[in-house]
């Protein structure tokens, strides 16, 4: 499968999360618990990948699956990276609103390519970096609301601790998704065994955090089996098969392919969530929503086209001396 279709896919399922996650819910409230939806969404690409890698062991030669405790031991890492990051998200809601939160967090496009860079040692282009910064300008222009609003201000005049914030999530943000793709290009072990060991630990921790909620919350609407499903409806359970199919194409992206490929998908995303936004919702368009998908199309193509196709190449004119030796060898006679 080329990479080019998993991106789209990823791209679609992105932005239809939000949406689905919106129809959700009732009368502008949550009737289920929220957290239980992770947990739900781990174990189900848990068991997707149990299936497939199980489909895989039929075959021959059987897949490489890598068992010992020093690789098995650096699973957990990303889950752990993504706990202190959902507690660094909350703390930076503190100081800042959630329209400067969003448009901080476009700063993860410029911190993964540099981790990508420090981390990977993958080399970028110029060309590259330039088409990096241009996607986050971007997604910020599609976010930024009129300048006659109150929001547009709060965006300079939040305390100094939530931008520090702010940076430290969209760096444990990048974190997260350069070391993911370290592990699974670390060896050939079959995608299927290294999602296996992903999952079984993500499912670990978001079983944790709702036994946590329980405590704190002192078993006031029961134990977390009780009430796993409660409120649920058609779509709540659409929101987890999106959410679980969006992890299994990202663990795909992070093997075939790499996190600037992740990064544009869920850019591109946030502008379909949007432009649908319009006709679903009360969503109204505006002049940056339009500027800031003109600068991404043109980030896109920026970075994925060829260099011959950015750069117009003059065409090389030979000089009189080479036209010459040429004549004369086409005027030699054929033995």
């Amino acid at each position: 499968m080329q990479w080019y279709l998993v991106a789209t896919l990823l791209t679609v399922l992105t932005s239809s999360q939000g949406i689905l996650t919106t129809l959700s819910q009732s009368n502008g409230a949550y009737k289920y618990d929220y957290a239980t939806v992770p947990f739900l969404a781990e174990v189900f690409k848990l068991a997707v990948s149990s299936l497939l890698l199980w489909k895989e062991c039929q075959k021959s030669p059987l897949p490489k699956m890598t068992t010992d405790w020093k690789t098995v031991s650096l699973y957990p890492i990303p889950s752990i990276i993504y706990l202190i990051h959902n507690n660094v998200q909350f703390a930076t809601l503190t100081y800042v609103d959630t329209s400067t939160y969003q448009i901080m967090g476009n700063l993860k496009i410029v911190t993964t390519g540099i981790l990508f860079r420090l981390f990977l040692g993958r080399r970028l282009s110029n060309l590259q970096w330039m088409a990096i910064v241009l996607l986050a300008v971007g997604t910020t222009t599609s976010q930024v609301k009129g300048c006659g609003e109150a929001s547009c201000d709060s965006v300079f005049s939040a305390p100094i601790q939530g931008y520090m914030l702010g940076v430290l999530s969209a760096c444990l943000s990048a974190l997260a998704g350069i070391y993911t793709e370290f592990l699974m290009k670390k060896n050939n072990d079959s995608l299927y065994w290294q999602n296996m060991q992903l999952y079984t630990f993500g499912s670990i921790f978001n079983l944790a955090r709702l036994i946590v909620d329980d405590f704190r919350g002192g078993f006031e609407n029961g134990p977390w089996w009780q009430r796993i499903f409660n409120g649920y409806t058609v779509t709540t359970w659409l929101v987890v098969l999106n959410l679980g199919s969006t992890g299994l194409l990202v663990s795909w992206l992070m093997k075939h392919a790499d996190n600037i490929v992740k990064v544009y998908s869920t850019s591109m995303a946030m502008l379909l969530t949007m432009i649908l936004s319009i006709f679903l919702f009360t969503f109204k368009p505006t002049l940056q929503l339009f500027l800031g998908i003109i600068i991404c199309m043109m980030s896109l193509h920026m970075y994925f086209a060829p260099p011959n196709v950015l750069l117009d190449m003059p065409l090389t004119v030979k000089s009189d001396e080479e036209r010459l030796i040429e004549v004369s060898v086409d005027r030699r006679p054929h033995s």
